[in-house]
């Protein structure tokens, strides 16, 4: 059987994700690339004056890198607390998981370029 819903508990569980953020930040180098790279769209974005469809994406693109990244994390800790030991699957996984990162990072930045630079050649 469930628990009852709580506002108390709902509070307590965004704790638990904004400190998932946190250590991203604080643990994962590559994450800082992201974030600077998702400042510099924003910034971008709000220079050019996109569209809300632009936005949208812009917003979702960067949402699904730091999905990704988050999930790559995680998988990468569950992985090294299960095997002490190198093993191939392992590695495997890990590599699979870093590569859902980077699909994500590439796709996202298609859509930048889609987006920005025929402004930016209207503009320069």
């Amino acid at each position: 059987m469930s628990k009852p819903f709580s506002i108390k508990s709902r509070i307590k569980s965004f704790k638990f994700a904004i400190k998932g953020i946190i250590s991203l930040f604080k643990h994962e180098h590559n994450s800082r690339i992201h974030l600077i790279c998702a400042i510099f769209a924003v910034a971008l974005a709000v220079y050019l004056k996109i569209s809300v469809l632009e936005w949208a994406m812009i917003v979702l693109s960067i949402g699904i890198v730091f999905t990704a990244e988050l999930i790559n994390s995680a998988i990468e800790r569950a992985i090294d607390l299960h095997s002490q030991e190198p093993s191939e699957k392992a590695g495997q996984a890990k590599d699979m998981a870093a590569a859902g990162v980077l699909i994500a990072a590439i796709s996202s930045l298609i859509i930048g370029c889609i987006i920005f630079i025929p402004k930016l050649l209207v503009k320069f």
